[in-house]
């Protein structure tokens, strides 16, 4: 069996969704200290509804198959959508990642996060706080 699924694999090859956003209305860049993948997340969002997104992505094959899925499945999308995002639905919309990998989901999920509460933050929009817990001292969040 291959490590990687046919989706990944495209996902990784063909990824989509590649780029900045000058004018970004959100941006979320979150990172993992031990693997050294970092993501960042451009929002583009008009009434409440994710109208473009883009993100850059360091790191490996998976980190940035993780990142194209996870635009893709937000694209569209109203906020309150996105923020239901978890790292499992990028998983298994990606067909599986192998279990040393699933971090990179995980990064995924928390770049939207913070992309999110970044405009929330920008606009002073009031909101949940538990949406959003705050990374430990390595930058990893817990919760």
């Amino acid at each position: 069996m291959a490590l990687y699924s046919e989706k990944v694999m495209d996902h990784f090859r063909n990824p989509r969704n590649v780029g900045e956003i000058p004018d970004a209305d959100g941006i979320g860049e979150v990172g993992n200290a031990r693997c050294g993948d970092i993501m960042k997340i451009y929002l583009k969002i008009k009434d409440g509804v994710i109208e473009d997104v883009k993100f850059n992505t360091f790191g490996c094959g998976s980190a940035i198959a993780s990142s194209s899925m996870a635009t893709e499945m937000i694209k569209g999308k109203p906020l309150s959508q996105a923020l239901e995002l978890t790292n499992k639905a990028v998983a298994e919309a990606l067909d599986g990642l192998p279990a040393h990998k699933m971090h990179c989901s995980v990064l995924a999920e928390e770049a939207i996060r913070a992309a999110i509460k970044d405009y929330y933050d920008k606009n002073g929009i009031e909101y949940d706080k538990s949406l959003f817990p705050e990374p430990d001292e390595d930058g990893e969040i817990h919760g």
